[in-house]
């Protein structure tokens, strides 16, 4: 079953004895198969002894791969299993943490820790009753029909929606994210599928109005419409963005900081794949081409931001606890 999914993989890892190994079939853009690997370097300096022995496969890119409709039917063969950042209802993807919980240089994004004890010192400095009384969005359009659909709602000579929407041209500027923190209101849409900004937005203490996603990312089913973000609605984006309300936007706040610690990403990191462990019906051995890969190697073979990020992030000291209950 492993064998089956190869083609749709960006890489395969393999934990044999507590030690990682990694067999790369594809390019991932930038830099988010290294960083994801180095978050699972990290799980298993964080419960050295506790992760099985596995062998998965990882696929690093936007697009939801394994869908529902290839595995019906009286002959239908079993869905091969691929972790990705994202699913949605017609797939199967197996829903993972993605690489910016360990950092994103390339757009000068720090890891979610450090970036939540910024935005949270940030905001702190600005009373959200002095903030700008408009829902704001800013991203590239360019790919995605619902983000092209979304800049209708923009100011203009015939309407104003109390919406500031703006392109970003990722070629020629960097991710600002303190800019949101400027806004009492924040106006998060997928692009391609879901949106790793998803989370900063949520931190800020900004009322979130959230257009319904079909997408998800692996904490953003338990939270909860009206109480942690107002949803709106495809059809009528424009009209429902209209709406907002400040206590919502302390509770996802709040949200993010309790329930998306980086010692929760890890658990949540931790039970997925032992449950996946359980299923496997053969022992896991090292690939022929696979490669050992280690944090400290990883680290020192790094440089500028990437080799920050992940000193920042090394976990130095086993747990002296459990995993939180599963």
């Amino acid at each position: 079953m492993i064998e089956r999914g190869v083609p749709s993989a960006d890489n395969r890892l393999l934990i044999i004895n507590g030690s990682a190994y990694v067999e790369k079939y594809k390019p991932s853009y930038q830099t988010r198969d290294v960083f994801t690997i180095w978050g699972i370097l990290q799980l298993l300096r964080l419960y050295p002894g506790k992760v099985p022995d596995l062998d998965l496969l990882f696929y690093t890119g936007d697009n939801t791969v394994i869908m529902k409709r290839h595995y019906n039917g009286l002959n239908a063969t079993s869905p091969q299993p691929l972790f990705h950042y994202c699913r949605e209802a017609v797939a199967l993807d197996i829903v993972f943490p993605d690489w910016t919980f360990w950092g994103w240089a390339e757009v000068n994004i720090m890891p979610w820790e450090q970036m939540l004890r910024a935005i949270k010192k940030r905001r702190e400095r600005i009373k959200w009753e002095d903030r700008e009384p408009y829902a704001f969005w800013k991203g590239n359009p360019t790919f995605a029909a619902d983000r092209v659909d979304f800049l209708k709602c923009n100011l203009s000579d015939k309407n104003d929606w109390n919406v500031r929407l703006y392109k970003q041209d990722w070629n020629k500027e960097v991710q600002k994210v303190s800019i949101i923190l400027d806004w009492k209101i924040n106006a998060p849409i997928e692009g391609v599928t879901w949106s790793a900004s998803e989370k900063y937005i949520l931190a800020c203490d900004s009322m979130t109005l959230m257009v319904k996603p079909i997408y998800y990312g692996f904490f953003s089913r338990s939270m909860v419409p009206m109480q942690h973000f107002w949803k709106i609605g495809r059809e009528n984006k424009c009209r429902d963005l209209k709406f907002a309300a400040q206590a919502i936007g302390r509770a996802g706040s709040k949200y993010m900081e309790e329930m998306l610690s980086t010692r929760n990403v890890y658990d949540y990191m931790f039970h997925l794949l032992n449950e996946y462990s359980k299923l496997l019906k053969f022992k896991p051995t090292i690939a022929p081409n696979a490669r050992r890969v280690c944090a400290e190697t990883m680290a020192c073979s790094n440089k500028g931001l990437w080799k920050e990020f992940m000193v920042q992030l090394m976990v130095i000291s086993p747990s002296d606890k459990l995993p939180c209950a599963f």
